[in-house]
């Protein structure tokens, strides 16, 4: 397929540049392959036998590659075109018409059904317009096979045959395709503008498919030189390849990051390869990651050449890296606080339920000198433990379409009056804003807390301001480090503070962690918003600047229903009970004793179970019970909302509450019958009495 004459002597260097690339191309994804076939004249039998090589070597490249003049007669040809397009080996030849091959795939059906003369003309007439296209075509036999040409400048076009059918089958390689292969052809040296027009069209053909590789590529003599860059390797250094080449390359990478990779280059020079990553600053300021591979050029004589450099970009492969590891972090962070909260608050329940029993009992002197203090104690505890849920996205949430506006003015209103005076606030919303799905208290105390922040970041005063836009997503959009999709509503709190430098920012969404003075905050503000805004569907981002402010802003997602109207409860007198009897269901034997005591305080008859299982058969076998109170997280298999689902299907005239520490669940809904009452733990005497009387 190559013709008897080769590329001069000076030219091999390109030449042995092709043979790594290929060897290397399965590595890498390949925007255009290296082309197989090409015929110059003859020269010398040297030059013969180099051509041979050359051919082997193209022709294990894993895509087909064939080459038209500006005729659509074929020029060049790799055996991949052959294998992969399934065409006879006799109609592939030298001179062969662009037409032939195209009648050939007609008549096999190829294109589907229609005249086979009309099939080929349509093509025939799209090639000579000789413009650059790219299409993916499926086979009859189910091949899908992507077809990229692109036009040279002297005419005719290079085409190049890829098999896709398994990335598109499994979706799970990057579908990446230079959108333009550009063409910058110079004539480099005196000794190429002294080569016939043929090996300058040759060059040019070379020069273009190494140009459209995705990743940076260059050669460097023994001399430290560059004889070869290609445009990504010259724009990584803000530089055209004509500006690269022929300088030595420590003026290239500057004395401070040539004695960086001192250290590779010597490796390689003395006949091993290398590899490594290093993060460089392009010539347009970008922060780029790198991977970088040395390959040593050894000839015959065991003696270096030169090396081949190849370089690819993968900042953001790192940056998707490092997204993941926080996610997780704070994913584990979230399990062992939300763990640790439910079980805080059954300890809670019975801590609080036993001091407000026994402050009943005794005289008031002592239950205010010791009773009152240990139970404020456990209602901070009690707060503690909510922001914690609320971290670890387990607390209830009660999401409804909510006039984040209303609430955001509202809010600020409130701060205006509690804030000092010395910060101004400001309230930006837009002209038409969109409602939100969210739990409106929950979305409010978030804006509280960030509020407080902002207050304690401005200590000599300053501005907060609050904002709420809406926001349009396309697909593969970025918020911060995360990809996002959708509408959302954007709020954002921004002030005019000290500002949060770079090793504190990533930490500030850990519970507990605070860089405020001991016993000032609990390091649980930003843990909250954060496990809200994530349990809502939501994301968050924070942008700081030291000694300019801080914004953190959060997206939630647009809700499209009309937002409920706040209305105040009527709020009725709380009867008691009159010897009902209650079926009470805890597996934590101090949580039951107080919530027993409790019911039969308010005037109840109780009977309990120790799981969902027993509560079952109780249900089942004592026809008496009208109310049941269930915990919803039990063992042996059968859950509070599982139980609360058949007692409603076998009575429907049973009253229920359901008692919960956490929601099992990432959007904090307990998944629950239709009028059941949801209390959380740990709950006062009133709030039982009261969620039983709304029956």
């Amino acid at each position: 397929m190559w013709s008897q004459e080769v590329p001069p002597p000076h030219f091999a260097n390109v030449i042995e540049l092709l043979r790594i690339v290929a060897a290397v191309a399965s590595g890498l994804l390949i925007s255009a392959a290296i082309f197989g076939s090409l015929r110059p004249p003859m020269e010398t039998a040297a030059a013969l036998d180099q051509s041979s090589l050359l051919q082997a070597g193209l022709d294990h490249i894993d895509q087909g590659i064939t080459v038209f003049d500006r005729d659509l007669e074929l020029v060049g040809w790799n055996r991949r075109f052959i294998e992969l397009l399934d065409f006879p080996p006799a109609l592939v030849r030298v001179g062969a018409r662009f037409e032939d091959f195209v009648r050939y795939n007609a008549e096999r059906g190829e294109y589907g059904p229609g005249p086979v003369e009309h099939l080929v003309a349509e093509r025939v007439r799209a090639a000579q317009a000789f413009v650059r296209h790219y299409f993916e075509r499926t086979r009859p036999n189910g091949q899908i096979v992507a077809v990229q040409a692109t036009p040279l400048a002297s005419g005719g076009f290079v085409t190049v045959y890829t098999d896709i059918t398994d990335r598109r089958r499994a979706e799970s390689v990057i579908r990446q395709h230079s959108d333009e292969l550009e063409v910058r052809v110079s004539q480099r040296t005196a000794e190429l503008r002294a080569v016939n027009e043929e090996l300058r069209k040759t060059e040019e053909r070379l020069r273009l498919i190494t140009d459209a590789i995705p990743a940076s590529i260059a050669y460097i003599d023994r001399s430290m030189t560059v004889t070869f860059a290609n445009r990504r390797y010259a724009e990584l250094f803000g530089r055209t390849s004509d500006q690269v080449v022929g300088r030595s390359i420590k003026e290239i990478l500057g004395p401070r990051l040539f004695s960086r990779l001192r250290a590779y280059l010597a490796p390689a020079f003395a006949g091993r390869s290398a590899a490594f990553d290093y993060t460089h600053t392009s010539g347009d300021g970008e922060v780029l990651i790198t991977q970088n591979v040395l390959i040593p050029e050894v000839a015959e004589d065991a003696q270096v050449l030169g090396i081949f450099v190849l370089c690819l970009d993968i900042t953001a492969a790192k940056k998707a890296e490092g997204a993941l590891r926080e996610a997780q972090k704070m994913t584990a962070i979230g399990q062992l606080a939300g763990g640790l909260a439910h079980d805080f608050n059954n300890l809670l329940t019975v801590v609080v339920g036993n001091l407000r029993s026994l402050k009943n009992e005794v005289d008031a002197d002592l239950a205010e000198e010791y009773i009152e203090p240990a139970i404020r104690a456990g209602d901070r505890g009690v707060d503690i433990t909510r922001r914690l849920l609320a971290f670890a996205r387990r607390q209830p949430l009660e999401a409804i379409a909510v006039n984040v506006a209303h609430i955001v003015t509202r809010t600020a209103d409130l701060l205006r009056g509690s804030l000092p005076s010395t910060i101004a606030i400001t309230c930006s919303v837009e002209a038409s804003p969109w409602s939100a799905m969210s739990d409106p208290n929950q979305l409010e105390s978030a804006l509280v807390n960030l509020a407080l922040n902002a207050r304690d970041a401005m200590p000599r005063g300053g501005t907060l301001t609050m904002g709420v836009t809406n926001q349009t997503f396309p697909a593969g959009a970025l918020f911060g480090d995360h990809p996002v999709t959708g509408e959302f509503v954007n709020i954002g709190v921004t002030d005019t503070g000290t500002g949060i430098d770079p090793a504190t920012l990533s930490r500030a969404f850990e519970p507990f962690f605070t860089t405020k003075p001991f016993g000032i905050g609990s390091g649980l503000g930003l843990s909250m918003v954060y496990g809200f805004v994530k349990q809502s569907g939501g994301h968050i981002r924070i942008v700081s600047e030291v000694g300019k402010g801080t914004c953190v802003s959060f997206l939630l997602p647009r809700a499209h229903r009309i937002p409920q109207v706040d209305t105040p409860a009527q709020e009725r007198p709380r009867s008691r009970g009159r010897g009902e009897l209650v079926l009470l269901v805890e597996d934590n034997d101090d949580v039951r004793l107080v919530i027993r005591r409790d019911l039969l305080e308010l005037g109840y008859n109780v009977i309990e179970a120790r799981d969902g299982v027993e509560a079952d058969g109780l249900l089942k076998t004592v026809p008496d019970i009208k109310v049941l109170v269930s915990d919803v997280i039990m063992p042996g298999g059968l859950t509070g909302p599982a139980l609360a689902a058949r007692a409603r299907e076998e009575r429907p005239e049973i009253r229920i509450v359901l008692i919960t520490g956490y929601v099992d669940g990432e959007d904090g809904q307990a998944p629950r019958p239709e009028n059941v009452e949801l209390l959380r733990k740990p709950l006062e005497k009133e709030q039982l009495a009261r969620a039983i009387d709304r029956w």
